[in-house]
This record gives C-alpha cells, sequence and structure tokens, in this order.
C-alpha cells in the first residue's frame, strides 16, 4: 500500500485549496458527455441520466437538445420540462436559439438548478449575447446553475489540426481545451466504428442523402477508428489530471505507475543530448508526455560559463522536442529528481550512465543515492559512446575544476595564520582557533564547498604547526590536543559545508525573488496605465530593467498593422528590429529571433504580446546577455511579462470603447429627450398654422393669394409628417411602442399602404406583384403600412417622374415548411432610379443619415431608421441593395410566417366542408 507523508502540509497550498472549494461553493458542477464523433450516443446518455434524474423527484430543464430526427433520442424528452427556444434575426432569416436569459431568469437562485444544453462548441447566431455557447454555459454555472452538455473530440481546439489531417475536414466550430479541462465530470461514450457504421447505414446517425455523404467522406472506418483513439487519449489524459489532483490533495509521495510518463535528467556532460534524444524517442514509441529537468547544484554553478551554457542548450533541446523542461537548483540531484517524479507521478527516469568525477573519490553515484530515495522509480540509463566516456575522464576530479579558488582558499588560511601570529603570545589557544573557523566560514561563503574543505585542513595543520607546542612542528606534547584538532576539523568541515548550501540557497531565493518582484512591479505601474502610450512606455522600461539591453513594444493600430515603438525612432537605423520579423511572430503566434528557430541568428527577441481576446502587439527584446533566454525560468518571466503588458493593452483598448460607447449613449438620451421635447412644444403652433391655412384656402382670394395659402398648407403638412416621424422615433427608442399583432393577408396591407399614398405616386407607374394565395403574416398592420408607405414615398421621392416602382411578395421556404407554418414573407419595394449610394446601404439605415445627394432635398434622415425600427419590433429585418447592376434600389421586408389560423373551406351552398 502506498504510504502517506508525515510532512506538515504547506500553509500556501492550504490557502489556494481553501479558496478553490469557495469557489466551487458558489458555482454549478459541469458535466461533459465525449465522444469520437457524431452518433456515438452521447445526447442519449445525457438525456437518459436526465431522466434518472427525473424519477429521483429532481427532473432538469431542458435549455437546448438537437435530436437531429432521430426518434428514440426525441422520445426520451417526453415529461421533461422545456425552455422556449430564443427568435434571433439574422439577414434575411430568423434563427432558433438558446434562450439564455430566460435560463437565468427560471433556475436562478434555485437550489440544485440543473439544466441541458446540448452542442457545447456550437456558434451562437450573430447578436447573440457570445458568440459561442461555451460562454453561455460559462455564465450559467457561475450563477451557480450545474450543466449536462455534449462535445466530440473534433470541436477541441487542441485536436482541431490534428483531426483535419485525419479526415480532410476542416471543423470551424471549437472549444478552449482550458473550459473542457474545467469540467467537474467528463463521461467518455464510447461505440466501435463497426457499430457506428452501422448506425450510420440504419439512419440513425443522419438521415437520407446527408448520411450517404457522410459514409463517403467523414465517416470512413479508418477515420472513425483514429478519432476513437484521439477521444480515449484525451479522456485519459484528463482521468490522469484527476489522479494527479488527488494524489496532491491526499499528499501521497510514492509514484503510482498509472502511466508510463518518463523524466528525464539532464547532467553537465556530454553525454546529455544523447540521453534527450534517447528520451524523445522512447516518449514516442510509448506515445506518453515526458519531463525534461537539470539540477544546478553548487559544484554545477562554478562551472566554466561555456559549460553552463551548453548544458541550458541541451534544456531547450528538449523543450523544442516536445518536452517539459525546469532548471532547478538543490543541493544533491538525486533528491531533487525523486522529488520532482513525485510530484508529477513520472514513474520511468532516464540519466546518463556516465557519472561525475566526484564518484572516483568515494561517494555513491547518482544512480544508487536516487535508488535508495526513490526505489518505486524505474531507471533507466543511457549508454555513453567512447567519446563521451573519454570526455568524462578528462574532466578529471571537482577538485581540479577551478584551482583559483583553492589557491585562494589557501591564501586566506596563510593570511590568518600570519594574523594570529603575533598576538599568540596575548591570546589563548582557544580563541585562535576561533579565528581559524572564522576563516573557514569566509572561504564557505565566498569560494563554495570544495575550498572550504580545504581550508578545514589547511587550519588544523596550520594551527598544529605554528600554536601548539612545540611550535614549527607538527608533533604534539599534549595528547588532548588531539581531540581540539579532530573537533576543529569537524566543525570547520561542518560549518564551511553548511555556510556554502546557505550561500547557494540565498543565492537562488534572491533570484526567484528579484523574478517575483521584477514582475510584481511591472504589473503594478502597468495597472495605473489608462493610454496605451502609458503602457508602451512603462513596459518598455520595466522589461529593459529586468533583462537588461533594450525593449520595444509593436502594437496593432485599429486597422492592425504593426506600428513601431515611438522609442524605436530615436534609435540608429542598424540598431532598430526588424519589422517583417514582428509580423511574422504576430500573425503566427510564435516567439522569433534570438533563441529559436526563426531567424535565430537575429539580435532581437520576437515575442507576441497575448491577451485573452487577441493578439495585441508584439515585444522586441534585445538582452544584455544570451544566455539569459536559455533559462527555462527566465524565459517564463519573460512570456510572463509580455502577458501582462498584452492584458494591459487590452484592458486599456476595452476602456477607450467604454468610453466611446457611454459618450454616444449619453448623446443619443441627450437627442432623444430634446427630439421630444421639441416635437411635443411644436404640435401646438403647427396646428394654429395648418388650421389658419386651411381656412385661408376655402376663402375668395386672388389667384397670388391662393397659390400662398397653399404654399403654407402644404409646408405646414410636411413639418407635421416631420414632427409625427420624431414623435415615433422617440416612442420606439423608449421601448413605449406596443404592437397590436393580429393575423392579415398580405395584398390587403399593400393595397391600403397604396391608398395612403393619395395622389404622391400619381407621376409614377407602380407595378403591383403580390399573389393573393400567399399565407397571412401576423403584424401590426398600421405599422407595416407605415414602413411600405415611408419605402413608396422615398421611391417617389428620388426618382424621376414616369418611372416604374414594383412592389412584390413572396413566401421564401419549402413548400412543405410553408404547409406546417414554417418560413418567411418577403416584400420588396424596387425602383429604377438612380440607386443607393455605394458603400452607404446599411448607413442609411441609421437615424438622421442622408445620401450624400439628397441635401435639395426635403427630410431630416429619420424614415428608414424609423422603418429598421418597426422591422425589429416585429422581429423581422430590413436591408437596402441595389435592384440591378445598373441602378436602382430595392428594400426587402422579412417576416417569420407562424402557424396561421386555418380558415374554413366552403361548397358552393355555403355549407362548411367537414
Amino acid at each position: 500500500m502506498p504510504s502517506v507523508t508525515d510532512e506538515r502540509p504547506d500553509p500556501d497550498s492550504l490557502l489556494a485549496q481553501l479558496r478553490q472549494q469557495e469557489e466551487a461553493a458558489s458555482r454549478g458542477r459541469l458535466r461533459i458527455y465525449f465522444g469520437a464523433s457524431a452518433g456515438v450516443g452521447k445526447t442519449f446518455a445525457m438525456l437518459q441520466a436526465a431522466r434518472h434524474l427525473a424519477g429521483q423527484g429532481r427532473a432538469p430543464l431542458v435549455g437546448v437538445v438537437e435530436t437531429h430526427g432521430r426518434a428514440e433520442t426525441a422520445a426520451l424528452l417526453d415529461g421533461l420540462p422545456r425552455l422556449p427556444m430564443q427568435q434571433v434575426a439574422y439577414r434575411d432569416r430568423t434563427l432558433p436559439e438558446f434562450d439564455l436569459d430566460g435560463a437565468l431568469e427560471r433556475l436562478r437562485g434555485q437550489p440544485d438548478a440543473l439544466i441541458l444544453v446540448d452542442e457545447l462548441a456550437h456558434s451562437n447566431v450573430a447578436g447573440s449575447r457570445h458568440p459561442k455557447r461555451w460562454q453561455d454555459v460559462e455564465e450559467l454555472l457561475a450563477n451557480g446553475i450545474s450543466v449536462y452538455t455534449t462535445v466530440n473530440v473534433q470541436h477541441l481546439e487542441s485536436l482541431n489540426d490534428v483531426v483535419g489531417g485525419i479526415t480532410g475536414v476542416r471543423v470551424q466550430e471549437t472549444l478552449p481545451d482550458t473550459f473542457f479541462d474545467r469540467a467537474d465530470e467528463v463521461v467518455l461514450v464510447d461505440t466501435p466504428a463497426d457499430e457506428l457504421l452501422a448506425r450510420l447505414k440504419a439512419g440513425k446517425v443522419y438521415q437520407g442523402a446527408q448520411a450517404e455523404r457522410a459514409g463517403q467522406h467523414f465517416f470512413r472506418k479508418g477515420n472513425l477508428m483514429a478519432l476513437r483513439e484521439l477521444a480515449l487519449r484525451r479522456t485519459a489524459d484528463r482521468v490522469e489530471d484527476d489522479v494527479q489532483a488527488w494524489r496532491s490533495n491526499e499528499r501521497i509521495a510514492p509514484v503510482w505507475k498509472t502511466e508510463a510518463a518518463i523524466l528525464c535528467a539532464i547532467g553537465p556532460g556530454d553525454e546529455a543530448e544523447s540521453v534527450v534524444r534517447s528520451a524523445a524517442q522512447l516518449a514516442q514509441q510509448l506515445a506518453v508526455s515526458w519531463h525534461a529537468i537539470h539540477v544546478e547544484t553548487p559544484a554545477l554553478h562554478r562551472l566554466p560559463d561555456a559549460r553552463r551554457e551548453r548544458t541550458l542548450r541541451v534544456v531547450r533541446l528538449a523543450q523544442d522536442l516536445g518536452a517539459t523542461t525546469a532548471v532547478l537548483a538543490g543541493q544533491d540531484p538525486a533528491p531533487a529528481l525523486a522529488e520532482y517524479a513525485r510530484e508529477h507521478n513520472l514513474s520511468k527516469l532516464l540519466m546518463g550512465r556516465v557519472e561525475p568525477a566526484s564518484r572516483r573519490w568515494g561517494r555513491r553515484g547518482v544512480a544508487a543515492r536516487l535508488g535508495g530515495a526513490a526505489p518505486e522509480l524505474d531507471l533507466i540509463q543511457v549508454g555513453a559512446s567512447a567519446t563521451q566516456r573519454s570526455s568524462a575522464d578528462e574532466r578529471g576530479p571537482g577538485f581540479g575544476a577551478a584551482p583559483r579558488r583553492y589557491l585562494w582558499a589557501t591564501l586566506a588560511c596563510v593570511g590568518v595564520a600570519l594574523a594570529c601570529w603575533p598576538l599568540s603570545h596575548r591570546i589563548a589557544n582557544d580563541n585562535i582557533v576561533m579565528l581559524f573557523l572564522l576563516g573557514v566560514v569566509g572561504v564557505a561563503m565566498r569560494w563554495g564547498r570544495g575550498p572550504a574543505v580545504l581550508a578545514s585542513f589547511l587550519s588544523v595543520a596550520l594551527f598544529d604547526f605554528l600554536f601548539v607546542a612545540p611550535k614549527l612542528s607538527l608533533a604534539v606534547s599534549d595528547v588532548q590536543y588531539v581531540i581540539t584538532f579532530a573537533v576543529m576539523l569537524a566543525v570547520g568541515l561542518v560549518t564551511g559545508q553548511l555556510t556554502a548550501g546557505l550561500r547557494y540557497e540565498a543565492r537562488v531565493s534572491s533570484e526567484r525573488e528579484a523574478r517575483a518582484r521584477g514582475l510584481f512591479e511591472l504589473t503594478r505601474e502597468l495597472a495605473g496605465a489608462l493610454q496605451t502610450e502609458q503602457v508602451v512606455a512603462t513596459a518598455e522600461q520595466q522589461i529593459a530593467q529586468q533583462f537588461g539591453g533594450r525593449a520595444l513594444l509593436h502594437v496593432l493600430d485599429e486597422d492592425d498593422r504593426l506600428q513601431p515603438s515611438p522609442t524605436e525612432q530615436a534609435l540608429p537605423p542598424g540598431e532598430r528590429s526588424d519589422a517583417g520579423t514582428a509580423r511574422w511572430a504576430l500573425d503566427h503566434e510564435q516567439a522569433a529571433g534570438l533563441g529559436t528557430d526563426t531567424l535565430p541568428g537575429s539580435q532581437w527577441f520576437y515575442l507576441p504580446l497575448r491577451a485573452p481576446m487577441r493578439t495585441r502587439g508584439v515585444l522586441a527584446l534585445r538582452p544584455g546577455d544570451a544566455r539569459t533566454l536559455l533559462l527555462p525560468e527566465r524565459r517564463a518571466q519573460l512570456e510572463t511579462a509580455a502577458r501582462i503588458a498584452g492584458q494591459a493593452l487590452e484592458r486599456v483598448h476595452y476602456v477607450e470603447v467604454a468610453q466611446q460607447a457611454l459618450l454616444q449613449i449619453e448623446s443619443e438620451r441627450l437627442r432623444n429627450s430634446l427630439l421630444s421635447a421639441l416635437s411635443h412644444d411644436l404640435r401646438t403652433p403647427l396646428a394654429a398654422l395648418q388650421g389658419l391655412a386651411e381656412t385661408l384656402a376655402r376663402r375668395e382670394l386672388d389667384a397670388g393669394a391662393a397659390e400662398t395659402a397653399r404654399a403654407i398648407e402644404q409646408q405646414s403638412l410636411r413639418i407635421n409628417a416631420m414632427v409625427h416621424n420624431l414623435l415615433d422615433m422617440a416612442r420606439l427608442q423608449s421601448g413605449a411602442l406596443k404592437l397590436n399583432r393580429q393575423w392579415q393577408p398580405v395584398d390587403e396591407v399593400v393595397g391600403s399602404s397604396l391608398q395612403l399614398m393619395g395622389t404622391t405616386l400619381a407621376r409614377h407607374r407602380v407595378v403591383l406583384d403580390v399573389p393573393a394565395t400567399l399565407p397571412m403574416v401576423e403584424l401590426d398592420a398600421v405599422l407595416i403600412e407605415r414602413v411600405l408607405v415611408n419605402l413608396l414615398e422615398n421611391a417617389a421621392k428620388y426618382t424621376p417622374p414616369g418611372s416604374e416602382i414594383r412592389v412584390i411578395a413572396r413566401a421564401i421556404g419549402d413548400p412543405r415548411a410553408l404547409q406546417a407554418g414554417e418560413g418567411e414573407m418577403r416584400l420588396s419595394v424596387e425602383d429604377n432610379g438612380p440607386g443607393l449610394p455605394p458603400g452607404r446601404e446599411e448607413a442609411l439605415f441609421e437615424k438622421f443619415a442622408r445620401g450624400h445627394a439628397e441635401s435639395h432635398l426635403p427630410g431630416v434622415g429619420l424614415g428608414l431608421a424609423i422603418c429598421r425600427a418597426i422591422m425589429q419590433a416585429h422581429g423581422g429585418s430590413i436591408r437596402a441593395e441595389r435592384a440591378t447592376p445598373q441602378g436602382g434600389a430595392r428594400f426587402s421586408l422579412s417576416l417569420r410566417l407562424g402557424q396561421s389560423p386555418a380558415l374554413p373551406a366552403f361548397e358552393e351552398d355555403g355549407e362548411p366542408l367537414p
């Protein structure tokens, strides 16, 4: 049985675990039914679980479930409460979509609230609150509502390219792996390939021609087997994460051999590269993940810079080959390797067979020490070539690695002895011993372990030779001094070793603290930045200070063009970064330049500024020391700094967007208030003016006065129409407009609109194409007539006399769907005039928007805005386009058809048919 360590728990880990538990308590739980492809039974399994809960008295709400015509699946919906779908207008159609607001209103605050939301990777219709359905689910979970959902393996973002390469079909709807991994439960629904093909032939996956096309392309047996393998492996990865979380929470130390994951130990020798390549090959053969770590001990830290740089390049090689890399600090590599393997549950450890020369001085090798520290690990030693063995022999013992340090240690001991010699007659030998021990501590602090050991022996020898009788001899007159020498040597060795270890740990801790402090200062400075220029200047200064050299931020402008840093303009041309490489890093979202596989000879390192929504620019860094980028910890620090800068740029962007939106809202509110006030204040004098004009027109006046009276009457009517438009727009925007929807024949609505036009269309030829057999539509006849009148007035106003105006009505949709009350009604008003301003088809529907050739025509530009508002209130849409390539304008109204009431049929005698 595996044992549980009795060490005290880490307070930080306990606090983090407590915070996670508090967050989990307030959030809903997410269960994902996961499968290899459509038709494996994910929705069926989800509905079976829902019916089981309903039998226990906890019936979940059905938010959206796609049955795809499968009778067995549809039967499971019987008896379950269902949420009506929301109808969202999209272009010329109205599409059903999941009603997020309805679900929140119905389930928020209910204990154990649960909803079924099928097809997690679905893209919502444009105009919905969130572009993706998984974002709807995230909001449900944040409000304490649990969710059951489904997803296929091809929809996972990380596997999208892999699946596309296997099947030849690129899936556009994807789900972030981070959201998938946050699920509380993942239930694998698995079906063998042969059984799934049999279901496809039986029509239980797709219907008709769709099933035949699927069988010829996506649903080939080889594709299904490969997708099944991907789904099983992805589920296994998820289960492995759950096992790791359980081991961490329960503080289980020994390795569980649940996965054949590999740990590669990178040493300082020439064989390190061979070990890394062997580990990569073994991991590929076993199809498992692997880690590669290098333990930097005090002895390795004292190696020449060229040797350390070569080791760090091997670490980078492992990272390029797909390993998870790390550089650890420790006194002994064996305990560090064992602790890392246990922490990540890695059962196999690869290392080189060539041992360091310290083994020749009586110390056991790393492999032997690992066997004692972690006996549960499978240790695999990679053989070394003859060249590598000879290189290890040439390195020689550790004492010869840096002879200058030992020379300085010798001189320090001699210096202490010379300083104590004049004082030998005034102070006791006990105090002289303390001074020698102080010298050992100083040597350990300055030059490390090896020199400290040499200083301990030299201190004992010099003390005996110079200060113990008989002096100037290694002989001892009093045997008690032997004990003094032994204690002095032991204390010197222990003190020297502890001091050297503490010195090394202090240096490592100082470096970690410096990295954390640098990121903290960067975050603190960027938190107060409110402009893009402030973010750029602060980030460049902080990153350059942390990494040395020079840092430049290239930020995207509103047109997605990469702008050079303002600081770069002051640099000489030879010291500037390369805009082409920066653009490559941005487009590919990969690092480039110094230390990478893309333009490694460059002096600059380019890193994309990633943010939650999109990449905001590129960081260009020319470090003072190129080896900085080889250290994984420093590379991680730089990537974190770049991400912080990207998030700051995104925050500033959305602050500017929010300010502009707030300004527009306030401007709109002020303008609406002003329009409403003006409209009401103008109605009284306009009514009086119109009455006076009518009175004058009825009197017997001369020709000039009568013409003036008619002109006053016409202008007052025009102004009155404008005031009515202003009032209508104010009511539409305030939400005060209530629809009086009734079932109406389309031809009658069109006919009444033409009657309201009066003599306005007298100089134009009106062509009606409105079949009497069209189905009825549920609408507010008065408002739709208003829309048609506005469109007809526009056609009469902007086309020359004698031109043709056409009114066309059609029912759009499949005949069977139209009989079932599904589809849409499309009304079009066309003319053969000069047409619409190019590129301004949508802008014409904005308030107070007018065409560039309309300044000589009366109006304030509210007619089309009112038309769109009325159509949106009906759940329909209106769009403008050119009627023909040569010219003309077409305005098309789209209204969703509903199940109209059936009218009884009658025989010739007037009796209704049965």
